[in-house]
């Protein structure tokens, strides 16, 4: 017996992870429609998900902090690229989504109003983003404040690469080592961990959003498998210059996938790091970008909220010009790249774009609750769509800086 157990523990160790991930996926599905009333499953998921958001804030901090400390100079134009490249696509995701939802307007049952607070204006991200800039590094870190955490990792990296001594650089590196050693070591139990995600979402929701807010969800939906498979592809071709789909395919499957059940960019920081490794990337570029993308690569988001808010605009009957729709384009951009890299962080943003056509809070904040609803699709397929996007653009920017090399040698 013991042999067996042995036996059977080496054979699904062996497995590739996104097939263990696949099959946790069709036996949470399964259980879900079995037996949705044995809800002690999705704890698997909450627990699996807890622990990424838990080590994600620590590990960030390390491996930017290290990364820069022991950074060559050579490292500037490829974080210029893939600056450029995170908000080029989430500017373009918003437009192609201001053109779908102009084409094909949809008006939406606000029922309800949602408690959450949101930024209220513009004004309001500025001041939220820049406190949170400033925030107490620890606090920072035990919040997982992102926008926190990546500006003091960034001082004290170049602190430690001014002043501090080799040896206390490679201690730092090595404890970098160490916090990603014990992300490797969480990361194993993602097969489990999508199983509770997964009975959890089938056993809840099953397929009843579909039939309420169908039209809204594939809009969306269809809004962010566009960007996905051609306008970032077709962007990615423009600096690599050579087909971007082997790249494309492989961090959907891997980083895309992943993203798509956990629902959280943050938590799928380490997942990204561990593909920007097997693909080979510079450790010292891939460690900063990674994190700084879960922050401004925001395709998803910017989508979410255009589309949202041209839906209420639609339902109240706001005439909305292709201009002033270009506008909100922009405001999403800028919006988006403040989103909460957590479950269904870019819903409280949208009356901030409602804002700019005069639409009350109260009314906007029902469009929330209708996100929300819909959010166990929608905020999957953003969330896959970001996170993916982190790792291939990080790619794709290495690429270029070393074909620019190559060109001017």
């Amino acid at each position: 017996m013991k042999k067996a157990i042995i036996s059977l523990f080496r054979s699904w160790s062996s497995m590739s992870l996104v097939l263990r991930i696949l099959i946790g996926l069709v036996i949470g599905s399964i259980l879900g429609l079995l037996c949705p009333e044995a809800q002690g499953i999705s704890i698997l998921g909450t627990v699996f998900v807890g622990a990424l958001k838990a080590i994600a804030p620590v590990l960030v901090a390390v491996l930017v902090a290290s990364a820069l400390s022991k950074a060559h100079k050579n490292l500037g134009p490829r974080f210029r690229t893939v600056i450029t490249l995170y908000l080029l696509t989430t500017a373009l995701a918003a437009i192609v989504a201001v053109m779908v939802s102009l084409l094909f307007p949809i008006s939406i049952r606000l029922q309800g109003v949602a408690e959450n607070p949101a930024p209220g204006g513009l004004m309001d991200i500025f001041e939220n983003m820049a406190l949170n800039i400033v925030s107490n590094p620890l606090h920072s870190i035990s919040t997982a404040n992102y926008i926190g955490i990546l500006f003091w990792a960034i001082i004290i990296g170049l602190g430690l690469k001014k002043c501090a001594s080799q040896q206390t650089i490679q201690m730092v590196s090595d404890f970098a080592e160490v916090v990603s050693q014990a992300v490797k070591w969480v990361i194993q139990f993602a097969p489990f961990g999508i199983l509770g995600l997964v009975f959890s979402s089938v056993s809840e929701s099953g397929l009843s959003i579909f039939t309420t807010y169908g039209r809204l969800v594939v809009q969306l939906v269809g809004c962010m498998l566009f960007v996905s498979l051609v306008v970032n592809p077709l962007v990615i071709y423009f600096f690599i210059r050579r087909n971007p789909y082997p790249l494309v395919w492989r961090c959907l499957k891997t980083s895309g996938l992943n993203a798509f059940f956990t629902r959280s960019s943050a938590a799928n920081i380490p997942i990204n790091m561990q593909l920007c490794k097997d693909m080979g990337l510079d450790e010292e570029f891939y460690s900063v970008s990674i994190p700084l993308g879960s922050t401004i690569n925001m395709d998803g988001a910017a989508i979410t909220i255009t589309v949202m808010t041209l839906a209420v605009c639609h339902t109240m009957g706001i005439e909305v010009s292709f201009p002033t729709a270009i506008v909100l384009s922009l405001l999403a951009t800028l919006g988006a790249c403040g989103a909460s890299g957590v479950a269904g962080g870019s819903l409280l943003l949208i009356p901030m774009a409602c804002s700019l056509f005069g639409i009350s809070n109260d009314v906007a904040m029902q469009a929330v609750a209708v996100g929300f609803i819909i959010g166990v699709v929608q905020d999957s397929v953003e969330t896959a769509l970001n996170s993916s996007g982190d790792a291939m653009f990080t790619a794709a920017a290495e690429m270029h800086d070393k074909r620019r090399l190559t060109f001017r040698s």
